[in-house]
Formats: structure tokens, C-alpha cells, sequence
């Protein structure tokens, strides 16, 4: 399988916001190999993403993409059970990154951070956006 781009710089994104706070948790490195395996990566094709970075990092195109991507790390986040201002912060400057508008983003931090403590789904996720 070829892996795009987009998809590696995605989990190198997840790899680093696991280490936001400071503390890698065992949960995080589980949640990081769940979230390959959902989007059939291997424990051996992640291990190459995260051992050989590239340099260079897409943004995804599509609205649903950036709030799939950007709700993976609010889950992550989640997965030790407590949201430090390191990682929200880090959550921040992703969806700037992800080119939403600054007045919206502590807005989408908030409604992904409530979503992910109480692991809603994506597709649920999405039709409360639509709301």
C-alpha cells in the first residue's frame, strides 16, 4: 500500500502531540497504532513513519479531513485521561496550521475536546457540525 503524503504527516502530527505534556503514555502509543490500523497501516508501516519523518507536512484539502485529523488528536489527547495547556495549545496551533480563522479556533478546540472526553464518533461528530 502506497501511503500518501497527508496520511504520514498526520501520524507524525499524532506522534508529536503524544508527547505534548511531557509524558508519553503507553495508552497514547496504543490509541497512535489503532488509529494506523483503522486506516489499515501496519505496526511495521507506522514504525517507518515514525522513524523516517518527512520534511515535508500537507494539510488536508477537505473540511471533513481537517476535523477527522484535528478530532484524532483531540483523542489523543483524551487518552491518558487528562488535558494539559501544553496539549491544547498544541491542538491550537494545528488548526490554525489547518487554516481556520483565529476568533473560531478556541471554539473548535472546546467542541472537539468535550466530543473526544466522551468518545463520540466521527460521523456523530460531524452531524452535530452540521447543525
Amino acid at each position: 500500500m502506497n501511503i500518501s503524503t497527508e496520511l504520514k504527516s498526520h501520524f507524525l502530527r499524532l506522534y508529536l502531540m503524544a508527547f505534548a505534556d511531557d509524558n508519553f503514555n503507553v495508552l497514547e502509543l496504543k490509541m497512535l497504532y489503532n488509529f494506523a490500523e483503522e486506516r489499515g497501516l501496519s505496526k511495521d508501516q507506522l514504525n517507518e513513519i515514525l522513524l523516517n519523518p518527512s520534511q515535508e507536512s500537507l494539510v488536508p484539502e477537505s473540511l471533513d479531513e481537517k476535523i477527522e485529523y484535528l478530532y484524532d488528536l483531540a483523542l489523543m489527547i483524551w487518552a491518558d485521561g487528562i488535558v494539559t495547556e501544553d496539549e491544547t495549545n498544541t491542538l491550537k496551533k494545528y488548526c490554525m496550521k489547518f487554516e481556520f480563522l483565529e476568533e473560531n479556533i478556541d471554539g473548535i478546540c472546546e467542541f472537539l475536546l468535550e466530543n473526544a472526553k466522551e468518545k463520540t464518533s466521527l460521523k456523530e461528530l460531524i452531524t452535530k457540525m452540521q447543525e
